[in-house]
């Protein structure tokens, strides 16, 4: 090792007390399995309750009844599809009803109103959300 002379090795903590370098109490020999660039460095040692990269937590239900009362009472403005994921939908009966509302003598509040009693009798089309996740009771 080269010094910095000093006495110490370069880039060893110095204790200013002492005239031996101080031990890294967190240096620790790593085993050859999590040597850089091997699979099980990615994943981190059992008991730290930390997920590996790239684990997603599931996604959490969404509830039937929620979604059935925000189409039966908001359905026009597509509050209900936006709840579900399906935004495109949602954006659609959102711009129908602020540029057309007045000409369409309220369809899309009764196409949001329908939507709202199928997902509350569990329709096939509206039993999961945009994610495949199955709806809550």
């Amino acid at each position: 090792m080269s010094e910095n002379g000093s006495g110490y090795p370069a880039g060893a903590p110095q204790d200013p007390y002492r005239r031996q370098p101080v031990q890294d109490p967190y240096q620790q020999q790593v085993p050859p399995a999590y040597q850089p660039g091997s699979y099980q460095q990615q994943m981190p040692p059992q008991g730290y309750g930390q997920p590996y990269p790239g684990y997603q937590l599931p996604a959490p239900q969404k509830s039937k009844l929620v979604a059935g009362l925000l189409g039966i009472f908001l359905g026009g403005l597509g509050i209900h599809r936006f709840y579900l994921g399906h935004t495109t939908i949602g954006v659609v009966q959102l711009l129908l009803t602020i540029f057309l509302g007045a000409f369409t003598f309220g369809l899309v509040g009764l196409w949001g109103f329908v939507e709202g009693i199928m997902i509350l009798c569990g329709a096939q089309m509206f039993r999961a959300d945009a994610r495949g996740v199955p709806l809550r009771d």
